[in-house]
């Protein structure tokens, strides 16, 4: 029986300590095998049949890691055209909620509308500041900064109080923290961070009933018999959250359903075990030298103040991680190993 430690270690073989996770997850051995065959079909001018079809076991394979129906979950490219899509839905003057300092793609396409009223509070202030007339709260379940989780339950239940709609953007979460995203009206994530995917997938989760979202985007893919609706207006949309899909990066996604099989075998929870672990060692390491980390309890992302500068002279020793706002941030996943803290440690001691 293969264990949590025997499967990461067929799949993963970095030639550094890498540390970054937040930025960019490594890819599995069985993804680089696929793009590799991906690339082979391309080449060699066969149909793309099995291109598509990867399309749609991702598809599946993220709607069970995220706890939906997968009649729920639309593909696209990027979190910012997905807020997009929910931002271009509200009407003038609608009040968003937002947490400050939140990445900009889940923010920034509400601000560019340039008429509703975006509101900005502390993310631990969020669901305490849910009010009667606030038509959507928007935010990270992790943020990409510090690694703060929000309150999620709490923001649900001051929602449903005030019935404000709620966008929950797991980018930074989906992999080790379970998602239940059919708890929100809608829930988006990347796959090229803690999913192990490609770059160029990000799926968005929507109700049953598409919550008011019109598919802005909508072209052949968008249609419920694609091949059947590549000239001229589409004359029936997707029934399903399908109906939201842009043209697919179809390599990305051939690697993306091993990346996503891997996740699935191994379990959330168990990642998020391990990966905790390797963060709250690093935490007390961080204390015993001196250094005082931003609070983040339950996130296997860890920022340190002041010490950004060192980014360079890190990854010139071989160890990668991020300079976000002058902070050195570190991430752990399911690839990082105890030795890999303490080389992080080891080489900030001096």
């Amino acid at each position: 029986m293969e264990t949590f430690e025997s499967l990461v270690r067929a799949e993963f073989a970095p030639k550094n300590t890498y540390l970054n996770t937040a930025t960019s997850g490594l890819l599995p051995a069985r993804a680089v095998t696929a793009l590799h065959d991906a690339v082979q079909i391309r080449a060699d001018g066969r149909p793309l049949d099995p291109l598509f079809e990867d399309v749609e076991a991702a598809r599946a394979a993220f709607a069970r890691i995220a706890g939906v129906p997968v009649q729920r979950v639309a593909a696209g490219a990027s979190v910012a055209t997905q807020t997009g899509l929910i931002a271009a839905a509200l009407p003038a003057g609608a009040e968003v909620l937002t947490a400050e300092g939140d990445f900009t793609s889940v923010v920034n396409p509400f601000h560019v509308r340039g008429d509703l009223k975006v509101r900005a509070v502390p993310l631990e202030r969020l669901a305490e500041s849910v009010r009667p007339g606030t038509a959507l709260v928007a935010v990270s379940a992790a943020q990409s900064a510090d690694g703060r989780i929000a309150d999620l339950p709490a923001l649900r239940e001051a929602a449903r109080t005030h019935g404000t709609r709620t966008y929950v953007d797991f980018s930074q979460a989906a992999g080790w923290l379970p998602m239940d995203a059919g708890a929100y009206d809608y829930a988006a994530a990347t796959c090229f961070k803690w999913l192990l995917g490609p770059n160029g997938v990000v799926f968005l989760v929507v109700p049953e009933d598409h919550g008011g979202l019109t598919p802005l985007l909508a072209g052949w893919v968008a249609a419920e018999n694609p091949w059947d609706s590549c000239y001229g207006p589409v004359g029936e949309l997707a029934r399903s959250a399908r109906r939201f899909d842009v043209s697919p990066s179809l390599l990305s996604y051939s690697g993306l359903r091993h990346s996503l099989a891997l996740i699935e075998e191994l379990g959330v929870e168990a990642v998020r075990a391990h990966d905790l672990a390797l963060a709250d060692r690093f935490r007390k390491g961080l204390v015993s030298l001196g250094h005082e980390p931003l609070p983040a309890p339950g996130a296997p992302i860890v920022s340190v103040p002041g010490l950004g500068r060192l980014r360079a002279e890190l990854s010139a020793a071989g160890i990668e991680v991020s300079d976000r706002a002058g902070n050195l941030r570190a991430s752990f996943h399911l690839y990082n190993t105890e030795q890999d803290v303490d080389r992080l440690l080891d080489a900030l001691s001096g």
